[in-house]
């Protein structure tokens, strides 16, 4: 502490040494422009940051008020549809699985229907439209995958899939 205390005493005289070799004229224009290098100084660190910010707040308030008022709109409408009742989906049969089967080109081997469940068996089929009945069926219907067995043929993207759906296992 004492070294401290002793190199701001020699930093305090040689910058009072430096100070009386001046003469007035000198330490006027001296204190002028340090004064002219603090205002600078703290426009180009204090003031200008801020006045850049509040300009770039000013041109994007308008959007985000916007966008303030649509997020609250679609959680009012989200809470008003929260309330409804959802209407349930048509029961699962062979018929209805056959139909949404052609709809994408594909063909079961066979389908079997017990419940709420469905096995269907699928032989050299796209896996891409297999993956879009699927997503189709689920969106739909709320069926969701309980099993699934695929296996790759040949040509590439050609699959052999025996499935197992369940009705209301899905939203």
């Amino acid at each position: 502490m004492n070294k401290l205390k002793q190199a701001m005493q020699a930093y305090q005289a040689a910058g009072a040494a430096f100070w009386q070799a001046r003469s007035e004229q000198e330490r006027r224009f001296l204190g002028v422009g340090g004064a002219v290098l603090a205002l600078a100084l703290g426009y180009a660190l204090l003031l200008a940051p801020a006045l850049d910010g509040r300009v770039k707040l000013q041109r994007e308030l308008p959007l985000l008020r916007q966008q303030a008022a649509e997020l609250q709109a679609l959680a009012l409408e989200a809470d008003q549809l929260k309330g409804q009742n959802q209407v349930a989906p048509a029961p699962l049969t062979r018929e209805t699985l056959a139909t949404s089967l052609a709809a994408r080109s594909l063909t079961a081997q066979s389908i079997s229907l017990t419940g709420d469940y469905a096995k269907l068996q699928l032989n050299g089929v796209q896996f891409a439209n297999l993956m879009a009945w699927l997503e189709a069926l689920r969106a739909d219907s709320r069926v969701a995958v309980q099993e699934a067995s695929v296996s790759a043929q040949s040509p590439a993207g050609t699959v052999d899939a025996v499935l197992t759906l369940r009705q209301g296992g899905a939203k």
